[in-house]
This record gives C-alpha cells, sequence and structure tokens, in this order.
C-alpha cells in the first residue's frame, strides 16, 4: 500500500510546489521527534512505520493534492493514537520552529519555485497569465515581495490571519504596497477629443478613425500598466472619427477624379468613399483587435480590457448608424477569431464584448435587428458578446446605461452629479478594491445555528468592513504623479502634478467592493437545502440585503462608496475550499469540492433549465449592485441561432446582465475541432485530454473556457477545473 501511494499521491509544499508524495519522509519526521524524548517514552519502529501508514492511507483516499500543513496534522494525531505522547509534544515543538525559521524570509521558496517553474499555485492563478515567460515571472516575483511586505507590515495580523484562514480574502495583495487600484472606465471620449499626454508624447484629437483607434490600444496598454484590474471603453467614443474619416476620404476622392479629369458625378463619389471608409474601419478594428492581443503590460498579460457596444449612446442619426458600421466590423472580426501560432483560427480571450440590448435591435421589426442577429452568431461561435439589458439596467440603476469595468464590477449610479452641464457620469470613475467574505466559513461556524449565524456575519463583516478601509487608507495620499495618464492625461481625471487623488476616493466618485462567495453551500450548511427552494431563497435573500445594508450604513458614515459584488473568485474558488476542508473536515454539499460557487450562482452541477436559472438568479443579482453577472452553459449553438436570439430575448426581460457559456476547443494534434473533456489520470489530477486522439499536452491543444466573467485560455488550478468538469447544461 505505502510503495502505491508513493507514486500515486500528491503532496502541495508551502511554497505552492506540487511534488509525489514519499512516505519516507513522514517516517524520517517521526523518527527525529523520537530522538529527543528519554528511551523510556520514545516509540518503537513499528510504531513509527504504524503511524507513517495510517497518514498515508487518510492521504490516498483523497481526491486531491493535499497540502504539508493538513499531512502534519494528521501526522501529530497519528502518533498520539500510537501511544507516543511525549513524541508528539516534541513534534509539535519541531513544527513551531520550523515555523519561526520560516517567517524570518517567506519569499525566497516562493521566487525560486517560480524561476524553477514548479510553483503550481503561481503557475494557474490566472488562466490569462503564461507563467513560463519572462514578464509574467517578473511581476509575480514582484508580487511575492509586494505580499510579503503587506503580511508582515502593512496589515494587522487579525486581518492577515483572516485571509490565510479563508474567512476572508484580502484581493491583489501582491499590488497592495504599491497603492494601485482596481478597475477603470476609460474617459476615451475625452482623451481623444481633447488631447492626452501618453510618454511624456503630447497625443492630439486625431484626424481619422484608423488614428483613434491606434490611439485607443495605446491608452488601453499605458492603463493597464497602471492598475491591476480589468478596464472598460464604449465605441461610442470611437464613432464620431468615422465621419471624419468620411470627409477627409471624399476630400480626396474629389481632389484625385478633379486631377484625373473624371466626372465629379455624386452617385460615384459617394460609392468610392463608402467603400474607403469601410475599408479603414475595418483596418482600425483589426488594429485594436490585434495590439490588443499581442501588447504585453509590464504584469505579464495583454490588457484586460472590454469593449461596450451600446448603440443609444451615439445620437440618432449619421453617427448612431456609424457606431453601427462599427460595432457590425466588431463582431465579424470577432466570429473570425484569431490565428495560433500554428495558422489556426482560434477563440481570443479579450477583448471581452459587450453588446446591449434595447428597443431599437430586440425584435424583427427593429432597425438594427440584423446587428442582433450577427451578436447571436457571434456568441455561438466565440462566445462573446455577452449581454446587457437596457431595460433591465434602466430599472436597476436610475434610469442609466453604462458598461462594466472589466468583467463585472459596476459603478454605482451617479446620484452626486459628477458629470458636467449636470449630465450623469460613469467615464473617468474606478474602483478603490475587494475584499471578499466567505459566507460558506461564516455557516460552517455558526454550526447551522442560526442566531449564532447572524451573530458571526455581523462579525465578518465588521472585519471586511475594517480590511476595506485598510485598501482605502492606502490609496490616500497617493500623488497623481505616480500614474500621469490615468490622474493628469484624461483616463480618470484632469488633476494638476503634485495633486493627491484623494478627493476621487470619496463622494460616490469611485467604488470599493464588499464581495462575497458561495451563497449555495451557505444554505445547504444552514438548512439542508439548495437556495433554488422556496426556503432558501428566502434565506439567501435575507443574508444579500445584510450585505447591502451594511454598505448603506457604512457608507453614509463616511462617505465612501461601499458596494455589493459578486466575486469572481477564479483562484479564490480553490483557496476557499481547501481552507474549509481543513477547518471543518468533509461535510456533504458543502465542503466535499476542490471549489466553492461563485456569488449567488445556481451550483454548477444542479439541473436546472437555462430560462429559470436566469429568472431565478435575477434577483440577487439585483442584490449585487457593485457587480455581478449570471450565465447559462449551452452546447454547441452554431447551428441554433433561433435558440441564441431566444435567450437573447429573455435576457432583455428578465435580468440586467448574462451570457451564454458555449466551448470552442481546438487540439493541434489531430485538428480535433470540438470540446476538449476532462479526465481524471492515474495520480488523481484532473487533466485536458482529447477525445479524439488522447492528446494531454496542454502546449498543443486551445481551450477556451469562461471563468470568472470573462474567458480563460491558459488552463487553470484544480479547483476550479473541477468546477468546470461539473458544470451541466441548462439547455
Amino acid at each position: 500500500m505505502a510503495a502505491e501511494l508513493l507514486i500515486r499521491t500528491n503532496v502541495i509544499k508551502r511554497n505552492g510546489q506540487e511534488v509525489k508524495f514519499d512516505i519516507q519522509k513522514i517516517v524520517n519526521a517521526i523518527q527525529k521527534a523520537n530522538h529527543e524524548v528519554a528511551p523510556v517514552h520514545q516509540m518503537n519502529e513499528y510504531q513509527i512505520r504504524g503511524a507513517a501508514e495510517k497518514v498515508a492511507g487518510q492521504i490516498g483516499s483523497s481526491k486531491h493534492a493535499v497540502n504539508v500543513e493538513d499531512i502534519q496534522d494528521m501526522v501529530e494525531t497519528a502518533i498520539m493514537e500510537m501511544r507516543g505522547y511525549e513524541v508528539a509534544q516534541k513534534y509539535v515543538r519541531y513544527r513551531y520552529k520550523r515555523e519561526l525559521a520560516r517567517k524570518s524570509n517567506t519569499t525566497d521558496d516562493e521566487i525560486l519555485s517560480l524561476i524553477d517553474q514548479a510553483n503550481e499555485e503561481l503557475k494557474q492563478e490566472n488562466s490569462n497569465k503564461n507563467p513560463v515567460i519572462n514578464s509574467t515571472q517578473r511581476d509575480y516575483m514582484a508580487g511575492e515581495v509586494s505580499r510579503d511586505l503587506t503580511k508582515r507590515l502593512l496589515l494587522p495580523e487579525d486581518i492577515v490571519k483572516a485571509h490565510e484562514e479563508g474567512v476572508i480574502h484580502f484581493h491583489d495583495s501582491d499590488y497592495y504596497a504599491q497603492k494601485e487600484h482596481n478597475c477603470d472606465l476609460i474617459d476615451l471620449e475625452d482623451m481623444l477629443q481633447n488631447g492626452t499626454v501618453i510618454s511624456e508624447t503630447m497625443i492630439e484629437k486625431p484626424h481619422s478613425f484608423f488614428t483613434a483607434c491606434n490611439v485607443t490600444t495605446q491608452i488601453v496598454a499605458q492603463v493597464a500598466s497602471n492598475q491591476y484590474g480589468g478596464q472598460s471603453f464604449t465605441l461610442a467614443h470611437l464613432a464620431p472619427f468615422v465621419d471624419v474619416s468620411r470627409r477627409k476620404i471624399r476630400a480626396s476622392v474629389i481632389a484625385e477624379r478633379t486631377d484625373c479629369g473624371e466626372p465629379l458625378t455624386e452617385s460615384i463619389i459617394e460609392k468610392i468613399v463608402e467603400r474607403r471608409l469601410s475599408e479603414e474601419i475595418k483596418s482600425g478594428i483589426q488594429t485594436i483587435q490585434y495590439q490588443l492581443i499581442t501588447l504585453m503590460t509590464c504584469n505579464g498579460q495583454a490588457p484586460f480590457v472590454t469593449m461596450f457596444m451600446y448603440l443609444d449612446e451615439a445620437p440618432e442619426g449619421k453617427t448612431r448608424d456609424d457606431l453601427a458600421l462599427i460595432i457590425r466590423e466588431v463582431l465579424l472580426q470577432r466570429m473570425q477569431g484569431v490565428k495560433n501560432e500554428r495558422g489556426v483560427w482560434i477563440t481570443p480571450a479579450f477583448p471581452k464584448l459587450i453588446y446591449v440590448l434595447d428597443e431599437d435591435n430586440i425584435s424583427e421589426s427593429s432597425p438594427y435587428w440584423e446587428l442582433t442577429r450577427l451578436a447571436a452568431r457571434c456568441t455561438a461561435k466565440r462566445m462573446v458578446p455577452d449581454y446587457i439589458s437596457a431595460k433591465k439596467m434602466k430599472e436597476y440603476k436610475g434610469g442609466d446605461v453604462y458598461p462594466c469595468m472589466g468583467c463585472r464590477s459596476f459603478l454605482t449610479p451617479d446620484t452626486e452629479g459628477l458629470g458636467k452641464d449636470g449630465k450623469h457620469k460613469y467615464y473617468g470613475r474606478f474602483n478603490q478594491g475587494v475584499v471578499t467574505l466567505n459566507l460558506v466559513d461564516v455557516a460552517c461556524s455558526a454550526q447551522g445555528e442560526m442566531d449564532r449565524f447572524w451573530e458571526l456575519l455581523d462579525e465578518r463583516l465588521e472585519l471586511c468592513h475594517r480590511a476595506l478601509r485598510l485598501r482605502h487608507e492606502r490609496l490616500l495620499g497617493t500623488l497623481s504623479d505616480v500614474a500621469p495618464i490615468l490622474w493628469q492625461h484624461g483616463a480618470l481625471a484632469r488633476l494638476k502634478k503634485g495633486e493627491t487623488i484623494d478627493r476621487l476616493l470619496f463622494g460616490n466618485y469611485s467604488t470599493i467592493s464588499l464581495g462575497y462567495a458561495g451563497l449555495y453551500e451557505m444554505c445547504v450548511r444552514m438548512l439542508g437545502k439548495s437556495h433554488t427552494t422556496e426556503e432558501g431563497r428566502e434565506f439567501g435573500l435575507k443574508v444579500m440585503q445584510r450585505l447591502n445594508d451594511k454598505c448603506s450604513e457604512w457608507r453614509e458614515a463616511e462617505n465612501i462608496s461601499y458596494s455589493v459584488y459578486g466575486t469572481p473568485m477564479e483562484s479564490t474558488t480553490y483557496k476557499f475550499a481547501k481552507a474549509l476542508q481543513k477547518r471543518f473536515g468533509h461535510i456533504l454539499g458543502v465542503t466535499d469540492k476542490n471549489y466553492i460557487t461563485n456569488s449567488y450562482h445556481v451550483h454548477v452541477s444542479e439541473k436546472i433549465d437555462a430560462f429559470s436559472k436566469l429568472k431565478f438568479e435575477a434577483d440577487f443579482q439585483k442584490l449585487s449592485p457593485g457587480g455581478a453577472i449570471s450565465y447559462v452553459e449551452v452546447p454547441n449553438m452554431q447551428n441554433n441561432i433561433p435558440a441564441v436570439l431566444s435567450l437573447m430575448r429573455f435576457i432583455y426581460e428578465n435580468i440586467m446582465y448574462a451570457e451564454l457559456n458555449t466551448k470552442s476547443d481546438y487540439c493541434a494534434c489531430c485538428g480535433y475541432d470540438g470540446e476538449i473533456r476532462i479526465i481524471e489520470d492515474s495520480y488523481g489530477k484532473l487533466i485536458w485530454e482529447c477525445p479524439n486522439c488522447g492528446n494531454r499536452d496542454q502546449e498543443r491543444m486551445s481551450v477556451a473556457r469562461r471563468t470568472c466573467g470573462y474567458i480563460g485560455t491558459q488552463f487553470w488550478n484544480q479547483g476550479r477545473t473541477q468546477e468546470i468538469k461539473d458544470r451541466v447544461l441548462h439547455l
């Protein structure tokens, strides 16, 4: 048995490196402790071997790799069960001394394992970062130093402890020391119309659509290098430049025909102008798509950017029609995809696309219905665009329609009159950061007792409040000079040199997010049933309302825009699951998987049809004003566009923000173009395998999956991989 386990079971070391389990290491550790006690209290070789084999058996029964801390807990228990009480005491003391020694320098092992490409945790932390390349490693190395400083010097001990135990998650601690913020809505209109400065170079108002597209990509790259979250811009801010090019092309055509002695027939001139304009729009959008995919920011990835497509943002008439031309070209190019290094058309992760459903495009009699049909075809093939219902958003957001910042983080409605001439302002605003509450841990800590649950919930919410205040206070005093593109040259503000950003941190200009995770598991632990039951729904909504009430209370007292946020949890889902298993063991339906459920979502394995799921989740999404997105898991829909359109109409009528999860994979070994499956290998690890040829080499396959509101393409940790495997179809 021990020999078999030596081959089959993996251990996750403290630095994140995943290694094969070796029973001899347990034997050696017990022997060291054994030598420290008097002979009369020593264990014999049979007891030592028995303790080691007991631990090996426990590890062998686990369905996933086991953390070394968990193994040490098992060793202590096994020694005690073999009546080696004095040996157990020595073992505990030895662990304590080793812990103190490790704390003297917490970064060396992590950085070295990263350089050696042996740190599984960091390698799969972000599904859109390639951990092998130098720029990503450099960013991760800097992040490890920042994380170490943050834990040891910048955060209170109780916040660090709660984070490490998975009670809360203090997001992006690897950027906390640098005083960077989270997400942005770029004020592209201001920067294009009034000019900006990039790398100390004046960029004036563009004189063509193509130039405006080129400048936009440079702005996006600069913004991405000065914050750590997502960013969004709207295509409506590019629409006026179509007519700038149209007039410029027209003048050129007339001049050319005059020089050549050709007649200035208006219909001919018009056809030539529109043809050349179409080519320029195509080239401009191609520039945006390819530059944003191929640009590498200083944090080792392409910019995490969303393009917003909302027809009513442009004035009715020619400008709106020009915006429709831009949107059409974006959708056509995204449907085609991009070629990978082998020349195969694949699905790119970014830019993420959002298409707004409204009265002028939602029915066959609507003027822009054909654009909506094109969006449906694009979604069926490439998983984007995602959809915002103008109808529901106006209902939720005080009559306004605007994009999220990145994948799902939404600003709160402008109730302060932040814009000019009494207009509401959204572009140029941002998010300060996120702290997420593990609702499952609250339920497990309360042991199912309802009074204790509410008491603990309030305590944990105050812990999150304190952590959020630390994020806010870390940004106070930040000079505009640290990121001129953001604070001085229009992306977020036009502050003076030497001016602080402090006034932008209050009065609803920027938000700060109280995240939450695991509403489903919370209900199962407290009620023994899903939140899709009537009792579970009532309890879940009550909890959500409590989060909102607390945010309102803090906002009123401090003039800081706290908001409830459905956390994406790409890697946190695994971290929380592991922490829960360590603290509470395996509880059926609660802690028995390697992931916990994102925000309010119906559990991925729960059988529910697409329309019922969207309708059910709509009430919860309304109580996540700081951001959330719902999804439905669907099969290949490329030959069933009417069904996609039906879902889009349902989204328009019932829920503010939703997406369709399809599959878009490719195997480079055999050319298979379908769904690459997840299987369990001989070590119990989940891996990807081509169902056609059996290829398991991730370097020779392209897999695209929606993970947290955006598409991931660099593979995922074991927790997220299990979650993807467990998903059921909703249609």
